[in-house]
């Protein structure tokens, strides 16, 4: 950002070109490309805008009050001024969503730490406050002449998603409050009131003072360690008892271990880098986990056998563990059939990630696509990530992690698909 006017415009630098990358990364971002792409009447325009910013040929971008504004390059060089409109909130809006804000201190921690709540977002949609754009909320203007989202605006627009994933008070002065004046609203509305102070107890200031040299200083924080200890040895001269297997208990020990580390590592995360919550594994799925690394072939044919699987889909259910955990055993080992709507987002987004030259020919199956004459397929997940695989010896292997878009997992599978099998 090169600076603001006062507290009611911004204006961000030109970003560089996003080759390899989605262009929203957080919720919030995703939302806002999604009021662009369901309201476009033209998904040519919106594939061409992608082109454009994915080229690094939007300009600096103005952030003001119900307006974003961008100098937007065709290919021949011909600049056009593009502009987004989004209707401001009444004043008697804003009143009611920072009373709401308030009652919530994680809402403006949140806020603080440049994430946007879900739990706001809910609080004011059931209060008629929409703070994320829907369908036709985003209104283009463009100086080529188009009378809707043409390859300009849409460009602009997903070079805004990149804006909102660093920082969500881009949409909030796009709503009609700076950062400043919003932060000092909050502030004013949190301040408890005034009260007469009692009489203070404990000990005078001057005498804890002067005692502190006769206390021990405290310890210094611990780090983090670079990866999780090991067990205690359970070599010892004394049998074991009856149904106890020393080497299943200490590679449970061991997986402990590895768990914790991995705890406490998100727990010294800030809150906007922490992964999304896992839900509860089924005895399936934790076989899955506690195979991985296995020391002792006789513990990984038990744990086969109990979870249902044959060495070999075992070995590749633990390789997808690896490569993305429950998200990515789910998607090997779950075949879906995509609701409507689920299954027309997933073709627009494979119908626009190549040139209509370049597009290659794709058989589908539930959630599944795969590449014709070619061992290469990609798989959507429920989430709305797209998984590579491979074909390997009659099965289809995961060959590398979820991706945002169908092209670049399918790049990931393909060349995955041209190296040494495993």
């Amino acid at each position: 950002m090169t600076g603001h006017d006062g507290d009611t415009e911004r204006t961000f630098e030109a970003l560089p070109p996003a080759h390899g990358r989605g262009f929203a990364q957080t919720w919030w971002g995703q939302a806002w490309l999604r009021a662009l792409e369901d309201a476009a009447l033209d998904s040519g325009q919106v594939k061409t805008g992608r082109r454009i910013a994915r080229a690094g040929a939007v300009g600096a971008v103005s952030v003001r009050p119900g307006r974003i504004t961008a100098v937007v390059q065709d290919r021949d060089r011909t600049a056009h001024r593009a502009d987004v409109l989004l209707a401001e909130l009444s004043a008697e809006q804003w009143d009611r969503l920072l009373d709401m804000a308030v009652e919530r201190a994680g809402h403006v921690a949140a806020l603080l730490d440049r994430e946007m709540p879900p739990h706001l977002v809910e609080d004011a949609a059931s209060e008629g406050i929409e703070l994320l754009p829907g369908l036709g909320d985003l209104e283009p203007e463009c100086g080529c002449g188009a009378w809707d989202h043409c390859g300009h605006t849409a460009a602009l627009c997903y070079q805004v998603a990149r804006l909102l994933d660093q920082d969500p008070f881009v949409l909030l002065l796009m709503r009609g409050r700076g950062e400043h004046a919003l932060l000092e609203d909050l502030q004013d509305r949190s301040a408890a009131p005034v009260e007469e102070a009692p009489e203070p107890e404990g000990v005078d200031a001057a005498e804890a003072y002067a005692a502190g040299d006769i206390l021990p200083p405290l310890p210094a924080t611990a780090e983090l360690p670079e990866k999780p200890g090991s067990p205690p040895s359970l070599d010892t001269e004394a049998p074991p008892g009856p149904g106890v297997d020393p080497v299943a208990v200490r590679h449970l020990a061991a997986r402990t271990a590895v768990e914790a580390h991995r705890l406490l590592a998100e727990a010294l995360r800030r809150p906007s880098e922490r992964p999304a919550a896992v839900p509860g594994l089924t005895a399936a799925q934790d076989a899955v986990r506690l195979a991985v690394d296995a020391p002792d072939p006789a513990l990984t044919e038990r744990l086969a056998d109990g979870s249902g699987r044959d060495p070999q889909s075992l070995a590749d259910a633990t390789h997808a563990w690896r490569l993305g955990g429950a998200e990515a055993l789910a998607v090997l080992e779950e075949e879906w059939a995509p609701s409507g709507d689920t299954l027309a987002r997933a073709r627009a987004a494979l119908d626009s990630a190549w040139d209509e030259d370049e597009r290659p020919s794709l058989r589908a199956e539930g959630n599944r696509w795969t590449v014709v004459g070619a061992p290469a397929q990609v798989r959507l997940g429920r989430d709305g990530r797209w998984w590579p695989y491979r074909r390997e010896r009659e099965r289809w292997v995961l060959a590398g992690p979820a991706a945002l878009d169908p092209a670049t997992a399918l790049s990931s599978a393909e060349l995955s698909s041209a190296e040494p099998q495993r």
